[in-house]
């Protein structure tokens, strides 16, 4: 992208209404990555991989987190990103960077040594505590139904970064009571010793770590939170989708008591800077519908 072309897209960003869109202008995976972006604070040093956590701090930097420092698994940290980069590992997110290293860096000098805040994670499936599963689906470890990728770095960054939000789609059996292999804790851990399931905040009692764990959950049905007993529970549903069609996705008794309503919609300028600034090649994003007559006439 030329500074010609950025200058006049700056020109329209701020005309851009900073108002909600309505029902159609927009596609359910620029919600997700919207959804995220507003869990960035600006002051967060952010663990994202590749993907839509790429399009939620890239957006959340122009929008509200212009301070917030984004960390590549790979070992690109805090740089301003001009072109959406394909992966963790691609050069282009290395445009003005703060440093350049590697695994060694991002884990054990950034991610062990507690600065990261913020880190954005998947899972092949998640418990009601917020434990997630990358590893294997089947009773027997060693005979399982299915053989995943393993951690990488899930398991460290769950456990270590501050708050963790998951991205993920919502299956009944992707959503279950208790995993069968539980590859990164949430808010309940084992206890080896005691042959028990304890909270996390008295398991890791002595540890730096205890209070760090799983804060949202971003599916393409709705958005979850945690209560203070660390159990799982529907904040927001996405538009068109029924409560209880959220409820039956899961394999326990989610909670949709404390239900606070819709997911709010993206605005126009929210929406105008993840398609024209953050992901303009539509690397990771669907062509999006059209924008209304209104936006339409401000180009």
């Amino acid at each position: 992208m030329s500074s010609q072309s950025i200058e006049a897209l700056l020109d329209v960003l701020e005309k851009i209404p900073d108002e909600p869109a309505r029902s159609g202008e927009f596609a359910l995976p620029e919600l997700m990555a919207i959804a995220c972006s507003r869990e960035v604070r600006d002051d967060d040093i952010v663990f994202a991989g590749t993907g839509l956590p790429m399009l939620a701090i890239m957006t959340a930097n122009l929008l509200h987190a212009p301070h917030a420092a984004l960390i590549y698994e790979a070992g690109i940290c805090d740089g301003k990103t001009m072109h959406t980069p394909m992966s963790v590992c691609d050069v282009r997110a290395s445009y003005l960077a703060s440093t350049l290293g590697g695994l060694v860096d991002t884990f054990a000098y950034y991610l062990q040594r507690g600065y990261v805040s913020l880190g954005f994670l998947g899972g092949a499936a998640i418990d009601q505590y917020g434990g997630a599963n990358v590893t294997s689906i089947g009773e027997d470890y060693f005979k399982p139904d299915s053989r995943l990728t393993g951690s990488g770095g899930n398991s460290d960054i769950g456990t270590m970064a501050k708050r963790t939000v998951f991205i993920m789609l919502q299956e009944k059996r992707r959503f279950v009571e208790r995993n069968e292999y539980t590859t990164t804790p949430g808010w309940w851990c084992w206890d080896w010793e005691k042959r028990e399931w304890k909270p996390k905040k008295e398991a890791l009692k002595n540890s730096p770590f205890a209070n760090c764990g799983p804060e949202a959950v971003v599916t393409n049905m709705g958005v979850f939170r945690f209560d203070r007993d660390g159990i799982m529970y529907l904040d927001t549903f996405h538009p068109g989708v029924p409560v209880e069609k959220i409820r039956d996705n899961c394999s326990f008794d989610l909670n949709i008591s404390r239900v606070s309503g819709e997911t709010h919609y993206p605005s126009y300028r929210e929406l105008f800077v993840l398609r024209e600034f953050v992901d303009p090649e539509g690397i990771f994003l669907p062509e999006p519908p059209a924008y209304p007559e209104m936006i339409k006439r401000l180009f």
